[in-house]
């Protein structure tokens, strides 16, 4: 089993800045991608962001130039650091991570933390 703790959100004001962080253990053998999904209520859930062991990234249009996502291999942990924030951008924010043991691919997800943007 992984466990995946995230932290971060809360309310803010349009244009202001949150930083997510979310930390895995447990099983986390051949830990490999580590992201950032968020979901509204009635929606589908859309990729925000997401790293690589090897440093790889791919944003979603809609935060590229705002958002950055960074991980420290040596904590397990993600990191979103979203700035210029917008009211669109409210959303409940999951952690997501995968890899895979020996021939076996798994993926987890966080409990979900909420961002709400407003004035």
């Amino acid at each position: 089993q992984v466990q995946l703790v995230e932290s971060g959100g809360g309310l803010v004001q349009p244009g202001g800045s949150l930083r997510l962080s979310c930390a895995a253990s447990g099983d986390i053998f051949g830990l490999n991608a580590m992201g950032w999904y968020r979901q509204v209520p009635g929606n589908q859930s859309e990729l925000v962001a997401i790293i690589s062991r090897d440093g790889t990234i791919t944003y979603a249009e809609s935060v590229k130039g705002r958002f950055t996502i960074s991980r420290d291999n040596a904590k397990n942990t993600v990191y979103l650091q979203m700035n210029d924030l917008k009211p669109e951008d409210t959303a409940v924010y999951y952690c997501k991570v995968d890899g895979r043991r020996f021939t076996r691919y798994y993926d987890y997800w966080g409990q979900g933390t909420q961002v709400t943007v407003s004035s």
